[in-house]
């Protein structure tokens, strides 16, 4: 089974792309290879760009701090493991602390490293990492991998926290709904929404051995999905057939 999220506005858009690259990014960092850290930096460099919003680390503060006055109010509540709770309490906590250690923009350390921004611009173009256009850069990549590692290692630490807190929020959006099963017919479904608080996010599984995936189209108002299957050349096209699927609404 495989599971598709969509987001229904840009905040959730901006926290499901940057699990993305955090998880490639660490991905690539766990290899030994020049090529795997070559990737991990690149996505470091990808990370800084989509986290370059000054409002990005206040909107998550804000949120793990609602969602920790919600698990507060859940203490005592018997449906609900205690021990469990205060895990999930405990790491709110910590991540918001951490955040809040670093007073300045997310990363901006790294940004004050003249060497890794000079690297930043050269990967920027295609082929600007040759070995001829930044030879201290083919010398790094040359150097041990646990030293490379290392150094690595040590850039992604101003980035961890807001790893951890995106982690959390999407931890819990993820889980806050109930899966309903459907059917789309000859491939499609269409879905009207209502409620004064709209969801932020819908998620789609589907059985991997029907040989299709959803294509989402969703606004506060309504829900459209059409699953394609991969034509031999690749080219998406309507899946004919009846889908059985799982269709979760979540919401914060």
């Amino acid at each position: 089974m495989s599971s598709y999220d969509y987001p229904f506005n840009e905040r959730i858009r901006t926290l499901l792309r940057l699990e993305d690259l955090f998880v490639k990014t660490q991905h690539y960092l766990r290899g030994d290879h020049e090529f795997n850290h070559h990737s991990t930096l690149i996505g470091i460099f990808q990370i800084l760009d989509v986290i370059d919003r000054a409002e990005l680390k206040t909107d998550m503060l804000q949120e793990l701090d609602r969602q920790k006055v919600v698990m507060e109010s859940l203490r005592g509540n018997p449906a609900i493991a205690e021990n469990i709770l205060n895990e999930v309490i405990e790491e709110i906590e910590k991540t918001v602390h951490l955040l809040r250690l670093n007073t300045g923009r997310i990363g901006q350390s790294l940004r004050d490293n003249e060497w890794l921004m000079s690297i930043k611009q050269r990967a920027g173009i295609p082929g600007g990492v040759c070995e001829f256009d930044v030879p201290s850069y083919h010398y790094w990549l040359g150097q041990s991998s646990a030293q490379r590692k290392q150094e690595l290692e040590s850039w992604m630490v101003p980035l961890t926290p807001l790893y951890d807190g995106l982690r959390i929020i999407l931890h819990i959006l993820r889980g806050s709904g109930v899966p309903a099963l459907l059917t789309a017919r000859q491939g499609a479904y269409q879905q009207m929404l209502g409620g004064a608080k709209p969801a932020q996010m819908l998620r789609v599984t589907v059985d991997d051995a029907l040989g299709c995936f959803p294509e989402v189209s969703a606004n506060k108002y309504a829900i459209n999905i059409r699953f394609n299957m991969l034509d031999p050349t690749q080219k998406p096209r309507q899946y004919e057939s009846d889908v059985p699927f799982e269709l979760t609404l979540c919401n914060l």
